[in-house]
């Protein structure tokens, strides 16, 4: 049972099951209803229902029609200004099929068009707006420029929440019959980060090995960090001993293949945890952010936490 299939087969038929996104859907919802649709641009985190809600949206307004109504683009596919000059033209100057009197386009990742394609499409969408509506997906709403956002309604997707994602892993157990605690539910919940598709993707790699889906089970799944190794880190940091701080670090990214980034996540969210003034916390969450910067940027992962393991270390012994 592969991703995409469980995706078709647990998709939303109807506005009411997108989870997390209550305000947007109502809005949504009438807008759909009344066929009074303006250009749309969904802006948010990855795995929060934009792709979902414009297919919903195309669905609910030409019903059996809609394949022949929709074109969709997306980052896999060439996003040059030819594609918007040839195919996105070619396709709105076109009448649509059935009672409704436009066709949608839906580009996902937007924020990936080239400037001048975006230019290109600024035009396209003014003069092919009785003909086409154009629904634009992206993480950040900045990078698409600043005609092409006046000329939509924005909608901004937040990430979901602990009970909205429960809400979709036990929809998911009842269909597949699966048994799952509330502590893995849990688990799941912060593997996933508020991404419903990464908590549908680690659902499936853990129901793959057994329908009883256990803590366990979850956590060899989920390719990060456990807080407890990061905190017998952190611990042997502060406490001064630098030498085994760094070992264990060496033991977690080698053996269980965590990368650096990883590793700063868990180190930023568990640096409230550790017993040092707030101050101190606040100078070491701003070191973290650097390490994070420099390995992003392409330094080496390791001697960037090790200095980071230092500046704990040095916080520790009151130097810091």
């Amino acid at each position: 049972m592969v991703h995409g299939i469980w995706t078709e087969k647990y998709r939303p038929s109807v506005f009411s099951e997108v989870v997390g996104q209550d305000e947007i859907i109502k809005r949504v919802e009438s807008l759909t209803n009344s066929l009074n649709i303006p250009h749309l641009l969904f802006a948010g985190p990855a795995g929060t229902g934009k792709s979902t809600l414009a297919l919903i949206i195309v669905k609910e307004l030409f019903k059996e029609n809609w394949k022949e109504n929709y074109l969709e683009l997306n980052a896999s596919d060439e996003r040059g200004i030819s594609v918007v000059r040839e195919k996105v033209k070619n396709f709105a100057r076109t009448k649509s099929l059935g009672n409704v009197p436009f066709k949608v386009i839906f580009l996902d990742e937007a924020d990936a068009l080239t400037p001048e394609a975006q230019q290109a499409l600024r035009r396209t969408m003014e003069n092919y707006s009785s003909t086409c509506r154009f629904i634009l997906s992206c993480n950040y709403s900045s990078k698409v420029i600043d005609p092409i956002q006046s000329r939509c309604a924005l909608f901004r997707f937040k990430l979901l929440e602990k009970k909205d994602i429960e809400k979709v892993i036990q929809k998911i157990s009842e269909k597949e019959t699966l048994t799952i605690s509330p502590e893995t539910i849990e688990i799941i919940y912060e593997g996933s980060e508020g991404d419903c598709r990464k908590c549908i993707n680690i659902l499936q790699s853990t129901a793959s090995i057994s329908p009883s889906i256990t803590p366990d089970l979850v956590s060899t799944m989920i390719a990060n960090t456990k807080p407890k190794d990061i905190k017998i880190v952190l611990d042997y940091a502060i406490s001064g001993d630098f030498q085994r701080a760094r070992e264990k670090l060496l033991d977690i990214m080698l053996k269980e293949s965590i990368s650096g980034q990883e590793v700063i996540k868990a180190i930023q969210k568990e640096i409230w945890n550790i017993p040092v003034e707030p101050e101190i916390k606040v100078k070491l969450t701003e070191k973290t952010g650097e390490a994070e910067f420099r390995i992003v940027e392409g330094s080496d992962p390791f001697i960037q936490l090790q200095a980071l393991l230092a500046s704990f270390v040095l916080a520790g012994l009151g130097k810091e």
